[in-house]
């Protein structure tokens, strides 16, 4: 893996927090910090302020379970993430950092006869999208990932599963580093420990932002806090379709290699790989109670493990590191809000669920274009606030398998 990262303190400077910007955005995770980069390096805009509450990436960013994909089942859904995976094939060489980006290959199994027509219907639609699928039959899956149990005497025997090839993991904190050190060098500000605390509106305008540091004056507002953001938007007086989730994780100590691949389960609702280090992490469902608070119901994690045994029995032999939850947001049609506001000035990157991180890079991309725009780009103009009126949803709800 070559000489160790540096240590993120010194990969940015401290800049004074100025009084005015061209462009604010609320929340140095992953999405804000590549929405930063991308103004600078696509549009020129350089007059920017990545504000966070706490310390750079400490929220959902450093939280999530690093999988990355693009099969969707739906033209929406799936354009734009394709566009991330192939965004995310040249990132390391762009960013100039490496990201421990590895196509290992996605696997995901199917344990029913209506799993295995939804998920042949999945693949037979990323086809028709251009984006690479494969259906496997038990024998197949075996194959490609030796360690999963196919035997038909388990709770959940596997029917089949399908494959995305290009699909993988990378390290979430060298993500976000490496976009704030790009950003940081092209001249926006990073400023942590700067909470918002309000916002500034003149009739329908907004005209800055509040915080605990003083009050900026901004010609545009960005939202992009994964975990907060009806309450943002609440301060600003938007009521946004959205229920905030606790979601369940957690690893394992450090392990020789024994997993190939990332595997991920709908009906057991469990997804595993195997980190760089030799973890293995581990993700379940949401919550069924919604929460803002970073750990979960117990009862997740002991369903969680009990199916992931039967999947792979030498997972008895591991020891849980730690666990956690990630608060996420979720719409009702479990696919995100990216765009304009009713407010002028002000844009919302929100509700993607489980989806955030494998979007993170085109998720920057296109917020970034609407903000120096003032429309939204291609990719991401189906997916407006004013869908949940208009009734035009992208239900990727049930229809992506584990929405991970």
């Amino acid at each position: 893996m070559g000489e160790p990262h540096p240590h993120p303190d010194h990969l940015w400077r401290n800049p004074e927090l100025k009084r005015s910007y061209e462009v604010v955005i609320v929340g140095a995770g992953g999405h804000g910090l590549a929405t930063a980069y991308y103004l600078a390096k696509n549009h020129g805009i350089t007059d920017v302020a990545v504000l966070e509450r706490g310390w750079l990436a400490g929220g959902n960013m450093a939280r999530n379970t690093t999988v990355i994909r693009s099969n969707y089942l739906w033209d929406e859904s799936a354009a734009i993430y394709e566009h991330s995976l192939k965004l995310w094939e040249g990132l390391s060489k762009e960013l100039d950092y490496d990201l421990l980006f590895s196509q290992r290959g996605v696997l995901g199994l199917a344990h029913s006869q209506g799993e295995m027509r939804e998920a042949r219907r999945r693949v037979y639609a990323n086809r028709l999208s251009g984006i690479d699928a494969e259906w496997l039959t038990p024998e197949e899956v075996k194959a490609f990932c030796p360690i999963v149990n196919i035997s038909p005497d388990v709770r959940y025997p596997i029917m089949g599963g399908t494959l995305q090839r290009r699909g993988g993991i990378a390290k979430h904190d060298y993500v976000a580093w490496a976009f704030a050190r790009k950003a940081d060098a092209m001249g926006v500000d990073l400023i942590q420990n700067c909470e918002v605390t309000g916002f500034d509106l003149v009739g329908d305008r907004l005209a800055g932002v509040q915080t605990n540091r003083g009050a900026i004056t901004a010609g545009k507002v960005a939202l992009c806090a994964a975990g907060n953001s009806t309450v943002l938007a609440s301060m600003a007086g938007l009521d946004l379709p959205i229920q905030s989730y606790p979601l369940q994780a957690l690893v394992s100590d450090l392990l020789e290699p024994v997993l190939n691949c990332v595997v991920m389960s709908s009906a057991v609702h469990v997804y595993v790989s195997q980190a760089h280090k030799g973890e293995l992490v581990m993700g379940a469902g949401m919550d069924p109670y919604n929460s803002y608070a970073q750990r979960g119901s117990p009862s997740v994690i002991e369903y969680q493990l009990s199916a992931a045994l039967e999947l792979f029995p030498i997972f008895a032999r591991a020891h849980v590191l730690r666990a956690w939850a990630g608060v996420v947001d979720v719409t009702p049609d479990a696919s995100p809000i990216l765009g304009l506001t009713p407010i002028q000035n002000l844009f919302l990157n929100c509700g993607w669920g489980t989806g955030g991180f494998k979007a993170t890079p085109a998720a920057g991309w296109v917020y970034a274009h609407t903000i120096a725009h003032g429309r939204p780009h291609a990719l991401n103009a189906p997916f407006t606030l004013e869908r949940f009126t208009t009734g035009a949803l992208i239900d990727e709800h049930g229809a992506a398998a584990v929405a991970h």
